[in-house]
């Protein structure tokens, strides 16, 4: 078992430690306090030693754990106990690798170098003006030198008891303490400056991972100045790259490219200091079919969400992770452990493709947290693909947890693409197909996409319905003959009429245009007789759903009938008198009434608690039925947009001549829920 000794004074100590234990190396970290232990995660591979260690005991502890490696990641100011460690090491004969710290940049006119704390309390005690000290709490006795710096110093310490009562024995307290734990961002760290109309700010040049930069800038934007207290004299090491490089070549023979450099640190750094959550795309699920864009988001995470399935594929049993895919359990999660700043939640496939990312981006704008998304390799781009076929011109769908109208896309489009579920998902769409007039479509279902078992069966509805098919399962159906565009009329005669009343072919159409259906439209069409105006809004809405409702059984044959006939799988016949036939069923957004059997108010009653919204068309031709439908506009809260009334007349042969013969007269009601 691999295994090694990290003293972990800094940010980069804690994110090798993170990063080794996530590939099975047992770490054992090293922390001065116990403040520091709550910084590195609880796991398996992670045993974390806290207290301060002289050199003696240093090489009494390398002895004990009998590990063959120490790095060495304390402070750059550390460079007593940095010494102490490598003494230890040449004790014990253990190899010994020093991480260094990047050097910021300070070339500004605004920075006053000094050697030491105490030669910067010295200098600013013959200034004047408000001074932001951040060089820690252990240097703070020495600014007890400037005359009245009770209230010239502000203090900026670590959030912990112990180090706030030692601060407020010196005679830091109220407002010039302030406790917090960083990295600090420019933003905050310039409005801190101005909140307490600092002249000067104290700071160490603690490299660009400890935040030296940001107060750089920030203390520019401000008009103050900087007291730099200059660095140790640094001894030869390794930058946090190169010694990642030196552990994957020597432990897993290859360099970190193979597995990208986790850059946590810097994400945050970047980000101001703030938490930063990563959506990852991880495509078809196998760690090989990930972007490198991915594959080092995940390594850089410290807390890895997702299903069971990604977490595996990802190889997250030996890293902090929570199993589940709710977006709101998420967020939630995320909300109650402050103390992962990167986590990732996995997601299959593309996030932009019927993804999970959608309701996260929701329930994470209550999380105090920066959003970052990295795309994947969806399933329609992969089993294009692999069918040699473009996809710019495919439908999408999705069938896998919801309601789609595949018969109706299928119908209209050359190529269509939809998730499937588990099941009999497959065999089902087959028999769809075939019941609606589509047998000669040609389907190519892939099952388990991506992983080892992959296969991809191809075949006309007929030759795949009775087949077993994969859980995880998609499919490709092709049709030369779709029909492209949108039916505006459907003639009377191609419907079958038998004995139930039928809605003729121009108030079909002034109705349901009258209606302003949308795509994903839920209607009712109540009292549908033979279903004609049922069908015409169903090749409308043809990502929506609508219910034809008919109290005669004959009248509900015939809707079934032409159902079929027209291909719109997307009508649900219901047998039954309004309102009652409605009560359950989905709320509406638009509802056409052909027919109410003199319980037009109660229906129009019912419609609007279901949706106040709701926008009817009322067609009518008995007086009774419109003085009825007068009423109702009065009494109830609908806002009337307008009424028509059309009368229809059809030329007629008559020998060599044509005579006009007229239809009833139809008064057409438009109006929706809600008063104006």
């Amino acid at each position: 078992m691999r295994s090694v000794i990290i003293f972990a004074g800094t940010a980069e100590g804690r994110t090798l430690s993170e990063y080794l234990s996530g590939r099975g190396v047992r770490v054992t970290a090293c922390v001065a306090t116990e403040y520091g232990e709550t910084l590195l995660p609880e796991h398996e591979y992670i045993k974390v030693h806290t207290g301060r260690m002289d050199q003696e005991q240093m090489a009494d502890f390398i002895r004990q754990e009998g590990a063959g490696l120490v790095v060495d990641a304390t402070h750059p100011y550390a460079a007593v106990v940095s010494q102490n460690v490598s003494n230890a090491c040449e004790d014990t004969g253990t190899e010994y690798l020093r991480l260094i710290r990047e050097s910021g940049n300070a070339e500004s006119e605004n920075v006053i170098p000094v050697s030491s704390v105490e030669e910067a309390a010295a200098y600013l005690a013959g200034t004047k003006g408000n001074i932001l000290a951040t060089t820690g709490s252990k240097e703070l006795a020495k600014y007890t030198i400037i005359p009245d710096y009770e209230k010239r110093v502000f203090a900026r310490v670590l959030s912990t008891g112990d180090v706030a009562a030692a601060c407020e024995k010196l005679g830091f307290r109220g407002k010039n303490l302030i406790c917090m734990q960083g990295p600090f961002s420019e933003e905050l760290n310039t409005a801190m400056l101005r909140q307490f109309d600092c002249t000067y700010l104290v700071t160490k040049e603690t490299g660009r991972a400890g935040g030296f930069e940001e107060k750089i800038r920030a203390a520019k934007r401000a008009g103050a100045k900087v007291v730099l207290v200059g660095r140790p004299p640094e001894q030869e090491g390794y930058a946090y790259e190169e010694i990642l490089k030196i552990l994957e070549e020597r432990w897993w023979g290859s360099p970190c490219e193979k597995l990208p450099v986790p850059e946590r640190a810097d994400i945050v750094r970047k980000r101001g200091g703030q938490r930063v959550v990563t959506l990852i795309g991880i495509g078809m699920g196998t760690f090989s079919g990930m972007t490198v864009e991915a594959t080092k988001a995940v390594a850089a995470a410290d807390l890895l969400i997702g299903a069971g399935r990604m977490l595996e594929a990802v190889g997250a049993s030996d890293r902090p992770f929570y199993k589940d895919y709710d977006a709101q359990r998420i967020a939630d999660y995320i909300q109650a452990h402050p103390e992962y700043t990167c986590p990732a939640v996995l997601l299959s496939g593309d996030i932009g493709f019927y993804s999970g990312a959608k309701r996260l981006y929701e329930a994470l704008e209550h999380v105090d947290c920066e959003v970052r998304s990295i795309c994947g390799i969806s399933s329609v781009m992969y089993l294009c693909g692999k069918l040699h076929l473009a996809w710019e011109d495919v439908c999408l769908k999705s069938a896998h947890g919801r309601k789609a109208n595949l018969v109706g896309a299928v119908r209209s489009h050359e190529k269509t693409f939809t998730i499937l579920s588990g099941g009999d998902s497959v065999g089902q769409l087959c028999r769809d197909l075939q019941e609606y007039g589509l047998s000669h479509v040609r389907l190519s279902v892939g099952e388990s996409l991506g992983y080892p078992e992959e296969k991809i069966t191809s075949g006309l509805p007929g030759e795949l319905a009775d087949g077993e098919y994969d859980r995880l399962c998609a499919a490709l159906i092709e049709n030369p003959e779709y029909f492209d565009g949108m039916r505006a009329c459907v003639e009377d005669e191609e419907f079958l009429r038998g004995k139930a009343p039928m809605t003729k072919s121009e108030i079909r159409s002034l109705s349901v245009a009258k209606l302003r259906l949308t795509r994903d439209a839920v209607v009712y069409d109540v009292g549908a007789g033979t279903g004609s105006v049922s069908v015409e809004m169903a090749m409308q809405a043809v990502d929506g759903m609508v219910y034809a409702i008919e109290r005669k059984e004959e009248a509900c044959s015939l809707i079934e009938k032409n159902k079929r006939h027209f291909g719109t799988s997307n009508i649900q016949v219901i047998q039954g008198l309004a309102p009652g036939a409605i009560e359950d069923l989905p709320a509406p957004t638009h509802a056409f009434i052909g027919g109410s059997a003199g319980n037009l108010k109660e229906i129009i009653e019912c419609l609007l608690e279901k949706n106040p919204q709701i926008r009817m068309v009322i067609n009518t031709v008995t007086l009774e039925t419109i003085a009825e439908m007068m009423d109702c506009l009065k009494a109830l809260p609908v806002t009337e947009e307008e009424i028509l009334s059309v009368s229809i007349a059809r030329a007629k042969g008559l020998g060599s001549y044509h005579l006009m013969t007229g239809q009833n007269p139809v008064y057409i009601a438009t109006c929706r829920g809600g008063i104006e």
